[in-house]
């Protein structure tokens, strides 16, 4: 169990964030990463789909015997991580509590920006509120921003102009802490930046989950005690593509690999036995 590698997922290169906080919070760890480029965005889908999707993901991770797992994804914490955490027998973190946890010690008016998807499933204002009942929250959509991201299209200017936007509502209400209620948008950071004073806080979940792995990987005795192999990258979508737009994030050039996720159906106790015989 211990040599296995950290699997982390996302939609896109919204995970990378995550992924560069592994690097430098748990240097020791192997990782591996998976991109659903075939089907992103996740913000705008149904929680039906999220949970198939998440369960083909997972499934597949455990074949390559992973051994914790990090949702490197909001929208699928929010709509899918309770469901699949009681099929899958593996440690399985997730944004949301991490992310909430610093955004009750950071401020008192807190916004969250965040996928449709996971706005709507209110998991993040359940979260903050059940930890600090003081404080107030204000969550707002922001649709556009992944599609952007992926398109590599932060710097245009229509993307500030759908930025200002967004946070318009955040900014009239006076907030002193802005949560990233997705992973692709602390990419968004420059243009965000300009237009929050600088007395906002920004808070950004993917520090505070890998430091949760990081608990649990020496609560469960799993920390790596053998070499690091490099990372490995697959998506199921173009893997140059990927390839191509992670440069930026990453400082490198990256090997990736097409990976064709196999469709599976919810069995708690078939997958279970999966996962125990596998890792």
């Amino acid at each position: 169990m211990q040599n296995g590698r950290i699997g982390i997922f996302d939609s896109g290169v919204g995970g990378l964030t995550v992924l560069r906080e592994l690097y430098w919070q748990l240097p020791g760890e192997s990782i591996l990463y998976f991109a659903d480029t075939a089907r992103l965005p996740y913000g705008t889908r149904e929680p039906v789909q999220i949970q198939q999707f998440v369960r083909e993901i997972l499934t597949w991770m455990v074949q390559q015997q992973v051994k914790m797992v990090v949702m490197a994804c909001n929208t699928s914490d929010a709509l899918a991580l309770e469901v699949l955490r009681s099929e899958f027998d593996l440690p399985i973190i997730g944004l949301i509590l991490p992310g909430s946890r610093a955004a009750v010690r950071s401020g008192k008016r807190i916004g969250v920006i965040a996928t449709p998807a996971t706005v709507k499933s209110n998991t993040y204002r359940r979260a903050i509120l059940e930890l600090d009942p003081t404080v107030q929250v204000w969550q707002v959509a922001c649709p556009e921003f992944v599609p952007l991201i992926e398109q590599n299209k932060i710097n245009h200017p229509y993307t500030r102009q759908v930025a200002r936007a967004y946070l318009a509502p955040l900014l009239e209400q006076q907030i002193d802490t802005l949560v990233y209620g997705c992973t692709h948008y602390p990419l968004m950071a420059p243009v965000i930046r300009r237009i929050l004073p600088h007395s906002v806080q920004l808070v950004d979940p993917a520090v505070h989950v890998v430091a949760a792995a990081a608990q649990e990987l020496d609560l469960l005795g799993y920390r790596n005690p053998r070499p690091l192999l490099p990372t490995r990258f697959g998506v199921s979508g173009s893997p140059e593509l990927f390839a191509q737009l992670s440069v930026q994030w990453l400082g490198c050039t990256i090997k990736v690999e097409h990976v064709n996720l196999t469709k599976v159906r919810a069995q708690p106790a078939e997958i279970s036995s999966r996962a125990q015989s596998q890792i």
